[in-house]
């Protein structure tokens, strides 16, 4: 285990790493804020956490009615 951990180059995933924090940082303080959604308001905070990375980006697109 310690062997695939050294062998990652992080200079290329920690950006990645970065973004996808923020994005769900950004993704669940607008869902705190919002009043109206496309749907349960409980299923997009799932859909946020539970899919990392392409959930904040689905429920930009579709969760949001502004």
């Amino acid at each position: 285990m310690q062997a695939i951990i050294e062998s990652i180059n992080w200079s290329i995933v920690a950006p990645f790493i970065v973004i996808q924090g923020i994005l769900m940082i950004v993704a669940i303080l607008d869902w705190a804020k919002a009043d109206d959604f496309r749907g349960a308001r409980w299923l997009w905070f799932f859909i946020i956490v539970i899919l990392n990375t392409i959930g904040p980006i689905i429920y930009f697109i579709f969760g949001r009615r502004r």
